[in-house]
C-alpha cells in the first residue's frame, strides 16, 4: 500500500503543474469568453471568432506583468507561507513552484549548458545542465550537479558529476533543451 501511495504522489508531481495550468486557463477563458462576445456583439453587433482567447492571454499577461511588481510580492509571500504548513501540499506547492521556475521567470535554472563524459572507455557522452556548482554541504568539493533532461518527456535524471569530464556548451540554453527533449531530432 505505501508503494502503491508513493507512485500516486510521483504520479500527482508530474501531472499536476499541466493539469493546474490547463485548468486555470479553461477556466479564465470561459469567465471571460462570454461577457467579452457579448460586449463586443452588443456594443458594434458583429461577431469575432476568438476574442476570447485574446483577451485570456492578455488577461493572463496582464497577471504576470503585476506579479512582477511590488503589490503582488507580499501576497505571493503569504501564498507561499500558507503551503509551507500543509506537509502534502507543501511538497507538491513547492515542488511544481521550484520546477515553473526553474523555466521562467529572474531564478531560471537551465542556463548552463554542458556535454559530460559519462564513459571513459567509449568516450560516450549526454547533454546537461549544470544545476548546482557548490555542492560542499554533500561533502563534495570537486562534482558539480548536472540535470541530464529524458527525450519526449517532463523528467530527467540527476548526477553529481566530476568537474573534469564536463565541457560547457557555448549554445543558447533554449536551443540544448530542446535538442535534448526531442532527443537530438530538432538542430542546435
Amino acid at each position: 500500500m505505501k508503494k502503491i501511495f508513493r507512485y500516486f504522489l510521483q504520479g500527482l508531481l508530474l501531472v499536476a503543474p499541466a493539469a493546474f495550468t490547463i485548468f486555470v486557463v479553461y477556466w479564465l477563458f470561459n469567465l471571460i469568453d462570454g461577457p467579452i462576445r457579448n460586449l463586443i456583439k452588443d456594443t458594434f453587433n458583429v461577431q469575432i471568432p476568438g476574442v476570447g482567447l485574446v483577451f485570456t492571454f492578455l488577461f493572463i499577461a496582464l497577471m504576470g506583468w503585476v506579479g512582477q511588481s511590488f503589490l503582488f510580492k507580499p501576497i505571493g509571500l503569504f501564498v507561499d507561507r500558507m503551503f509551507e504548513k500543509v506537509p502534502v501540499l507543501k511538497m507538491i506547492y513547492s515542488t511544481m513552484n521550484d520546477f515553473i521556475k526553474a523555466f521562467v521567470g529572474e531564478k531560471k535554472k537551465f542556463t548552463r549548458p554542458v556535454r559530460v563524459k559519462v564513459n571513459l572507455v567509449s568516450e560516450l557522452e549526454k547533454v546537461g545542465f549544470i544545476t548546482a556548482d557548490d555542492l560542499s554541504d554533500l561533502g563534495l568539493k570537486d562534482k558539480v550537479a548536472v540535470l541530464f533532461p529524458h527525450s519526449y518527456n517532463w523528467s530527467g535524471e540527476m548526477f553529481l558529476v566530476p568537474k573534469e569530464l564536463i565541457t560547457p556548451l557555448d549554445l543558447p540554453p533554449g536551443e540544448v533543451m530542446k535538442f535534448a527533449l526531442t532527443g537530438g531530432v530538432t538542430r542546435v
